[in-house]
């Protein structure tokens, strides 16, 4: 009978996969030794796989690259890395290896893309697409950065009040761009985002204070939707309605020129997971191509925001179990060393699933378990897919320790979980190690942050 967990893998999902291979009985991600990485550095640990981040930026410059030359199209297309998905310093050096450019969304983001022009990472000539609702310092900030000769600055105007406000601030003549408020999916509890300006208010906004305004250059429509690009209706009918305002808008307005797509191609959540994003890229020129022609003006450069699709696939986290506790006839929680509350929020606040799999003891049999974390509250526990409210994993043994992975983390579970700060329960975050290959194409790694410390945690709290 096919009773190992290695059986029940394969006849579940087609396995290996491009990024999950084994290697005797242990799992290998982008041939990266998982289990020798737990021997050198313990568990719990988070890790960060550097080169998936410059493989996917390559992977969306090809598909739009494809797509623009098989269908002619005469606009450009530009790469930009939304920094909240993740703003650390290793993250963005990675990035900014692959000529692309940046979009930011609060004050201390600026900060930052000073501090990478300072070293030499990005340019002047860098676009940096300042989206989100601006306050004080973020204006200060952006009228910084646009007087010390940030050329593709351009900030999107979020509000009616901030056009008046970087004027005030900013020397000369700048770009702007103005934010679609798009409608959002029929399930929300609300029609329409509170970013951006309404539909129908965009054409009086610029006719009433960027027409005649000598200082002020309108270069850019933004258009953006929660739930990402994705082939349905909701979609399209959004996409085709931001397309209706940039032909409006174009035929009144010579210097608009770029339409920004945003972002939200999604990452791989499941070893089940299908998506066809060239098809999508292809649908999405066409679209732009088709309506422009319709109404007679020029095709737009084509600019988008990718952050999860960035950064999310080079992350991963890997925790031991350290306990089985039976509760009632069906119930088996593997308890692990850490909590999911406090390493992947996201698991807990908006139940969003990763891909889940034993590090180790594949050839041993399976039983079904759920995954409880070390806090005292009861929502710290993690389901499996399929809504199955459980997850299979191989027989625990305690004189055989079991790991466990969770892969393509990458995207806001740090931000969101406050790193280095608080957690809840006092469960201290894990040690944090970056993962690279060297000229030769050797894995390497280091450790970017030890294990939080109670007097770390203590300091916080005032003791």
């Amino acid at each position: 009978m096919n009773t190992k967990y290695i059986d029940l893998i394969n006849q579940t999902y087609d396995f290996p996969q491009e990024e999950f291979t084994l290697k005797g009985d242990q799992l290998q991600f982008h041939d990266v030794d998982l289990m020798a990485l737990v021997a050198q550095y313990g568990a719990p640990l988070k890790f960060t796989y550097l080169p998936k981040i410059s493989e996917n930026i390559q992977r969306a410059k090809q598909w739009f690259e494809n797509s623009i030359k098989a269908q002619n199209y005469k606009g450009s297309y530009n790469y930009c890395y939304c920094t909240k998905s993740s703003h650390f310093k290793h993250v963005l050096h990675e990035a900014t290896k692959n000529d692309i450019h940046i979009e930011t969304s609060s004050a201390f983001d600026i900060n930052i893309i000073e501090n990478l022009k300072a070293e030499g990472k990005i340019t002047d000539k860098t676009f940096v697409i300042c989206n989100g609702f601006k306050r004080e310092q973020y204006i200060t900030n952006i009228t910084r950065l646009i007087n010390d000769g940030q050329e593709n600055c351009i900030p999107i105007i979020d509000n009616y009040e901030e056009l008046d406000l970087l004027s005030e601030g900013i020397k000369g003549d700048f770009k702007v761009g103005i934010r679609i408020a798009s409608e959002e999916e029929p399930k929300f509890e609300f029609y329409t985002s509170r970013l951006g300006i309404g539909y129908k208010n965009i054409v009086p906004f610029y006719e009433n204070q960027i027409k005649n305004n000598e200082k002020v250059e309108l270069k850019m429509l933004h258009f953006f939707i929660n739930t990402g690009m994705r082939d349905n209706a909701y979609y399209w009918n959004e996409l085709l309605k931001c397309l209706k305002v940039y032909t409006r808008l174009k035929k009144i307005c010579p210097t608009l020129d770029s339409l920004n797509i945003g972002g939200g191609f999604p990452i791989k959540n499941s070893l089940a997971f299908e998506y066809d994003y060239q098809y999508m890229v292809d649908e999405i020129i066409n679209q732009i191509k088709i309506t422009c022609e319709e109404e007679g003006v020029s095709v737009p450069h084509i600019f988008t925001e990718f952050g999860s699709f960035t950064v999310g696939e080079s992350g991963g986290a890997i925790y031991e179990i350290l306990y089985q506790k039976q509760q009632n006839d069906r119930e088996k929680w593997n308890m692990i060393n850490s909590s999911f509350i406090t390493t992947l929020p996201d698991t807990w606040a908006i139940s969003k699933r990763f891909i889940m799999m034993a590090i180790n003891r594949w050839n041993d049999t399976y039983e079904r378990v759920l995954l409880g974390g070390l806090t005292c509250d009861s929502d710290d526990y993690y389901n499996s897919e399929q809504n199955m409210n459980a997850i299979y994993l191989p027989r625990y043994k305690k004189e055989q320790p079991l790991y466990i992975g969770f892969f393509n983390t990458g995207a806001y579970q740090e931000s969101i979980g406050g790193f280095g700060g608080l957690q809840h329960c006092l469960v201290p975050s894990p040690k944090h190690i970056l993962i690279d290959k060297d000229k030769d194409g050797n894995c390497t790694t280091r450790l970017f942050s030890e294990q939080q410390t109670s007097e770390q945690l203590l300091g916080i709290l005032g003791y």
